[in-house]
């Protein structure tokens, strides 16, 4: 490679090239010269740093050029480029690669893969739309395109690793499998051998997809001793139970009335009749 020939009359361009900078830039966004790079004859840049928050790194790029004998240069392109360590939008993909399990919400459709690894022909087109209409309709074989190998295997191995796999916490401090529950339901195919689907609406994973060695404390054989009852030391003293008695004399009389009395032989206390003027004897 021939090492160009710096150009004064270019290099000597620095305010030129900054002026242009400049008219494009934000306020107060172009910063120092850094260099000059001779891009071939009579053609060079200048860069400057861009001094904008969101644009670390970044660097302002104005491209002089002259022509033969010229003493003049002029601009020929501004911009703003990339430096090293320059933060950068990821690179971008289309939406149909950018998509990530989760991201589907209600109404949202995903586009339409031709080539899809994780699926094959469900059977094989004769090119008769006649026929072909016979063998989905009358036949039953209904779907165009089935699981491939490569998807049922890899829609497995992401279950098996999932929460209702055997490696879950719920699953490792179960008391048994889900392969003998009365709540596992088995499913069709190649996939009956390893998973299934849970009936149980009090386990965590009602309605999901989970492996023979999966279990959870719902297990529909499993049980748990109950604790016995603890017992009371001492009795229970209800004082919300209260029995009212209505008196027709005032209550302090009552009171040593029953104090001065002796019971009777039916265990009784036998008060005699006060008159209600009656005032209580004062005690000596």
């Amino acid at each position: 490679m021939v090492e160009l020939k710096a150009d004064s009359t270019l290099a000597a361009a620095v305010e030129l090239a900054r002026d242009a900078a400049i008219s494009i830039a934000e306020p107060d966004t172009v910063g120092e010269h850094l260099v000059m790079v001779m891009e071939a004859e009579r053609l060079a840049t200048h860069y400057f740093r861009c001094t904008s928050t969101g644009y670390q790194g970044w660097r302002w790029s104005v491209s002089v050029a002259r022509g033969p004998r010229q003493k003049r240069a002029t601009i020929c392109e501004t911009s703003l480029v990339p430096g090293e360590g320059a933060i950068l939008a990821p690179e971008w993909l289309p939406y149909a690669e950018r998509i990530a399990p989760g991201d589907l919400g209600a109404g949202d459709v995903l586009p339409y893969r031709q080539e899809d690894p994780n699926l094959q022909p469900g059977f094989e087109a004769t090119g008769d739309d006649d026929i072909d209409a016979l063998a989905i309709n009358e036949l039953g074989l209904g779907r165009k395109r089935v699981l491939s190998p490569e998807g049922r295997e890899a829609a497995a191995q992401r279950w098996y690793d999932g929460e209702h796999g055997p490696r879950s916490e719920v699953a490792e401090k179960a008391p048994a499998r889900c392969l003998t529950c009365g709540y596992f339901v088995p499913m069709a195919g190649a996939l009956r051998r390893t998973f299934g689907v849970c009936a149980n609406e009090w386990s965590p994973s009602d309605g999901k997809v989970v492996s023979l060695d999966h279990g959870c404390g719902a297990h529909s054989e499993a049980d748990v001793t109950p604790a016995p009852p603890s017992s009371v030391g001492s009795p229970i003293v209800d004082e919300y139970a209260v029995e009212v008695v209505e008196f027709d004399r005032p209550p302090v009389v009552a009171a040593e009335a029953l104090a001065s009395e002796e019971p009777t032989s039916s265990g009784l206390v036998e008060v005699a009749p006060t008159a209600p003027d009656q005032a209580p004897a004062e005690q000596s």
